[in-house]
């Protein structure tokens, strides 16, 4: 127990320096966890540390699903619902058949156990990508393929996986059978999804305390995730379509309160899971090293590099005419959706490195088959997932951003940063205006007195004239905001050493020391944002 606590704090000691590390060389922290993970499994002497597949599945996965859900857009992940799905699906589908056969007729593996490789390393891992992307400003739209792709495609491919498994040493596999539960599982698993969606939503209304709320909140993924899963699915599914339906319709139902604690707690705890994962992952090097006696480490080389190439091919291979070809069948889709720049399908396509899922989905091919017997080739199939996750995270994560770069992508998302601005300025007048006719309707109401009255109108006519149409030229209102916004914090740090000092001479209690400093915390968090936005 002792070297367990002892463990783990190391773990965390590591992640903390590696994020230290990585916001210096301005990397995303998930491809030096895995760099500092292989590198301290080599070094002696030190303790093994072990992924236990379910942990993974089961408790992570959840969570780490359910966040991105909630975090995107419904509005956008539906209209760029072709695009997500023939990535999702299609390219996962195609992936995997293209593993396989490469592990079928260059290594010899038996069809089923190379449909369970392809399964296995065919869905891409999308949190380093999409750190590289935000950094590089982006267009949106290829942000939102990319992050609706990484909410689904892991439902594909453990859906495949689970076939795959349990057709190996099996007598005979029906596809139509196998195709007909599929599509019973994403129904399925989509309708479960929204009911408990539905559910904690109405719980949470009911009980109206942040506390409860952000605990109900860590249980909605687990409560998606687990049925599904025991019942033969893979979770996923359930889980975004929960965490869409919270994210669509949780505006109006959960506190403000909440919202704040449950923003905090969330980020907290995903990047704790990320990095926990990305740096086991890293330390699975040395169990996976001595598993592969067998082989030479010429063989070992080749088949890693040829499967790793497959995979990296396949989806350049997919994803080019996926995104053109559906415009020259359809005339409506090019018509109202007309085909991006080549650049765009390139950056996609190299974007498909692949993660923790794939790692903890072969970690998790039982020992032996349903006939008892050794399950084929699973120590190879475990190297070979390892040597992709390698390849494709660090290697293609490195490069990514000179490849994005070097395709004139990168900068290319500030217009429409511009113009959400621009929208978001909009949405700001008109909210204060009606903020404006609700307090004359309140004022004639309930009779309000004339002083209340006056100094409010004041304050939300003044935030109004600061968004005002006056205010667009060089000095406008970005620049206007960034100038109040250093003035506010000056004004408040000034307020915080005032309270602080009145505190320490015994003039104020600490309850209302900590009223006051909630108070300053709020209003200089919201102005933070403001600048991290800007």
């Amino acid at each position: 127990m002792t070297v367990a606590i002892q463990t783990l704090i190391l773990l965390l000691s590591v992640i903390a320096a590696v994020g230290v590390v990585a916001k210096r060389l301005k990397l995303p922290p998930s491809i030096l966890l895995v760099v500092t993970g292989v590198a301290l499994a080599l070094i002696p002497g030190l303790p093994t540390v072990r992924l236990a597949p379910e942990l993974v599945l089961l408790l992570v996965l959840p969570p780490v699903v359910y966040s991105s859900a909630v975090a995107m857009s419904w509005r956008e992940f539906r209209f760029n619902l072709r695009a997500i799905s023939l990535l999702a699906v299609g390219a996962v589908v195609f992936t995997t058949s293209a593993a396989a056969c490469a592990a079928h007729w260059v290594l010899g593996l038996s069809w089923p156990a190379g449909f369970v490789l392809g399964a296995i390393v065919s869905p891409p891992d999308a949190v380093a990508p999409l750190a590289i992307a935000r950094r590089l400003q982006l267009p949106r739209r290829l942000l939102v393929v990319l992050e609706g792709e990484g909410l689904a495609n892991d439902a594909t491919a453990l859906i495949l996986y689970r076939f795959a498994v349990a057709a190996v040493g099996a007598a005979a596999f029906s596809f139509s059978k196998a195709a007909a539960l599929f599509a019973a599982i994403v129904v399925g698993e989509i309708v479960w999804g929204i009911g408990v969606g539905w559910l904690m939503l109405r719980l949470r209304r009911w009980v109206r305390d942040p506390q409860i709320e952000i605990l109900f909140s860590i249980l909605t993924p687990f409560v998606a995730f687990w049925p599904p899963q025991h019942l033969g699915g893979s979770g996923v599914l359930a889980t975004v379509a929960a965490g869409l339906y919270v994210s669509w319709n949780g505006l109006n139902i959960i506190s403000a309160a909440t919202r704040l604690q449950g923003i905090f707690f969330w980020d907290v705890l995903i990047y704790l899971i990320d990095g926990m994962v990305f740096l086991i992952t890293g330390l699975q090097a040395r169990t996976l090293m001595a598993q592969m006696g067998g082989y030479s480490l010429s063989e070992l080389g080749i088949a890693a590099a040829l499967v790793s190439g497959v995979v990296i091919l396949a989806r350049f291979v997919w994803t080019f005419p996926a995104i053109y070809l559906p415009r020259q069948l359809f005339a409506s889709i090019a018509r109202t959706d007309p085909a991006p720049p080549w650049q765009w399908p390139f950056a996609l396509s190299f974007t498909g490195v692949r993660g923790i899922v794939s790692l903890a989905a072969a970690l998790a091919i039982p020992l032996e088959t349903d006939l008892g017997q050794p399950f084929p080739d699973r120590d190879l199939i475990l190297f070979l997932t390892f040597s992709v996750i390698l390849v494709t995270l660090v290697g293609q994560g490195l490069m990514l951003p000179a490849v994005i770069r070097a395709l004139g992508l990168a900068h290319a998302g500030r217009r429409e940063q511009r113009a959400d601005r621009a929208e978001e300025v909009g949405a700001r007048q008109r909210a204060i205006e009606s903020a404006l006719e609700r307090l004359d309707q309140l004022a004639t109401e309930r009779r309000l007195p004339q002083e209340l009255v006056h100094t409010l109108r004041v304050h939300l006519r003044n935030r109004l004239k600061h968004f005002g149409p006056g205010n667009d030229g060089p000095d406008g209102p970005q620049e206007h905001g960034q100038l109040g916004d250093e003035i506010e914090l000056a004004v408040i740090a000034a307020e915080r050493e005032r309270v602080n000092e009145l505190y320490r001479q015994g003039a104020l209690k600490d309850e209302a020391r900590r009223r006051i400093e909630r108070e300053l915390d709020l209003r200089e968090a919201t102005l933070l944002n403001h600048q991290h936005e800007e």
